[in-house]
């Protein structure tokens, strides 16, 4: 029993939350908290799909629902009713009859990393390998030719390309004959090593190699009874899943198993009152609601919750569980477009695109609806409403309102974008005081170290011009500058006023504070410009002649507004401005 801390009423503390144990088996046994999820098994069973594969973000119960699976229908389990006879599925007889009655076969990547193709290779041989070892009974069994035994230790010991792609199909050729059934096989978090082949260069191998394996073990495979993958990406068929057309795709707008991954509101509020936390619903809301799957808008992540539950402190807990490299990749390397949109999200406004579900990761680097649509499965962002582009082409027209998921998601935002300015954190704190200060001197000293220390940073990706080094920087230093002065300033960028587009405005939340606009410009020898000192006043004459400052003169007086012009060759940047009001008086002169 524990007491309520504002009313002093006992309540009780639930049951022991588990954290990070994912083993179905151990959960029950353990009477640990678990959300029943086992309607699952009865809705994909009578979906009867051969193969499914289901995409739900990371930490959102797929882990714990393939092992539900396997501990359900595996004979290894076969007379354990007392991990499933409190739960949904064994209302019903029919189920009952099901349980323990199928030899299955679970691998997970979720482990498999590397920086190699040489590395993830190993480690999927290894893990197949492993689950050959665990069945290495069927070599004593004599139900096995000596052909069988002699390329079942083969694979033991030196297994190539051949072997490995035909290695799933031939072990579910000997359960057969063992059991007299078809297989089951479940493969969990299937595009871990494909999302590392992305991001580390080794994409083409790695999707080859894999290609063989599925088309062997989930197409050709004439011992399959069916099979379910988990990941957080639909990737391509194109890529690995070529001629696979017994494939049912489950991603984040299907309406199927909606709730069967994630807590339904429902269940979060079921289990706040276990732990004596009702008061908390609004704010676990805000912290962690917004996901939406299906028709269900109000899906929460698990990790989150359960880490709440057990912690009783709002805490950005589904941001610590992964580095986010991909994320950050994709944004540092991504358009001024895609800056300025991420900028749009982290105010909390949403913006409308295309999405395809269908990951093509060759077209990461050029496409930003493919970026937004791995963004959107990876449960960053969410989907609130829809616009028709083309009538008629069903959802094929339809474009997709995102905005961030929630207040965690934003905080995962800020996070990354503070960690793209680590190298140069003193610089960087340095350049806000100084701009704060108003000194010039000591802008241009501090924004030189941090654009030598960052632009190259920012342009890690495909051979970059020195014409867009600049603007990759800006656009990532707008990002920078924001996370640290959004409750001083509402920063805006691109935005109308006067006769044009500023670059970046800084309107100020306080009466005390000055308004700021700042133009950039790059370095062009073809406009005239001889040196950055004429690059820098041009951004300034532009600001004055486009009318820059029209929209600061409605909160603030000309004495409290200050232009600034960035003028940016290569890794040098040239910073120059005052206030408003004295160059307009030079301008009127």
């Amino acid at each position: 029993m524990g007491i309520e801390k504002e009313s002093g009423v006992p309540y009780c503390m639930g049951r022991t939350i588990a954290i990070g144990e994912q083993n179905f088996a151990r959960m029950i046994e353990h009477r640990y908290f678990y959300v029943d999820k086992t309607a699952f098994i009865k809705e994909w069973w009578e979906n009867g799909d051969t193969v499914t594969l289901i995409a739900r973000p990371r930490r959102f119960g797929k882990t714990l629902a393939m092992h539900m699976l396997y501990a359900f229908f595996s004979v290894d389990y076969a007379g354990r009713s007392d991990l499933f006879q409190n739960l949904d599925i064994w209302k019903e007889e029919t189920y009952r009859q099901l349980q323990g009655t199928y030899p299955v076969l679970f691998l997970s990547f979720a482990g498999v990393k590397g920086k190699d193709y040489s590395t993830v290779r190993k480690k999927i041989c290894q893990l197949i390998v492993n689950m050959y070892m665990d069945h290495d009974f069927l070599m004593d069994s004599g139900i096995l030719r000596e052909e069988d035994v002699a390329c079942f230790k083969r694979m033991l010991t030196e297994m190539d390309d051949a072997d490995a792609a035909v290695s799933i199909g031939q072990l579910s050729r000997y359960l057969y004959k063992y059991y007299g059934k078809k297989v089951l096989i479940l493969l969990d978090e299937y595009d871990t090593p494909m999302q590392e082949a992305y991001v580390n260069g080794y994409w083409r191998e790695l999707t080859e190699f894999l290609r063989g394996i599925f088309h062997a073990a989930l197409k050709a495979n004439p011992y399959l009874e069916r099979a379910v993958m988990t990941g957080i990406t639909r990737i391509s068929k194109e890529s690995v899943f070529s001629e696979l057309n017994n494939l049912a795709v489950v991603t984040a707008t299907s309406r199927k198993y909606a709730t069967a991954f994630g807590f339904t509101e429902e269940e979060v509020f079921q289990a706040l009152e276990e732990f004596g936390l009702s008061k908390e619903r609004e704010e676990v809301k805000r912290w962690y609601d917004g996901f939406r799957f299906g028709d269900c808008c109000s899906i929460y992540n698990p990790w989150s919750i359960t880490q709440y539950l057990d912690e009783k402190v709002f805490a950005a807990y589904w941001a610590n569980t992964s580095s986010n490299k991909l994320v950050g990749t994709l944004i540092q390397q991504g358009s001024k477009e895609m800056k300025m949109a991420v900028e749009d999200l982290l105010r909390g406004n949403s913006f409308c695109t295309k999405v395809d579900e269908q990951i093509v990761f060759d077209e990461l680097d050029g496409n930003s609806d493919a970026v937004w649509s791995l963004l959107l499965a990876s449960g960053y962002l969410k989907i609130t409403g829809y616009e028709t582009e083309e009538p008629g082409l069903g959802r094929e027209g339809l474009l997709y309102r995102l905005a961030l998921t929630n207040l965690e998601i934003v905080l995962i935002f800020r996070k990354l974008i503070r960690g793209w300015f680590e190298k140069c954190s003193s610089a960087y704190n340095d350049f806000i005081k100084a701009l704060l200060l108003h000194d010039v001197r000591r802008m241009n000293a501090y924004m030189n170290e941090v654009a030598l220390s960052t632009i190259s940073f920012f342009d890690s990706g495909s051979a970059p011009s020195k014409k867009t080094e600049p603007e990759r920087f800006y656009h990532g230093f707008v990002l920078g500058l924001m996370v640290d002065l959004d409750s001083r300033y509402r920063i805006t960028s691109n935005r109308e006023s006067g006769f044009g587009r500023y670059d970046m405005l800084l309107m100020p939340r306080r009466d005390t504070d000055d308004g700021i606009i700042f133009e950039f410009k790059v370095f062009d020898a073809q406009d005239g410009e001889k040196t950055l000192e004429d690059t820098a006043a041009a951004a300034i004459g532009q600001i004055l002649e486009k009318g820059y400052a029209d929209v600061l003169q409605k909160v603030c007086a000309k004495d409290k507004i200050r232009i600034y012009g960035f003028a940016f060759r290569g890794k040098e940047v040239r910073i120059d401005g005052g206030f408003y009001q004295d160059y307009a008086k030079i301008g009127e002169g």
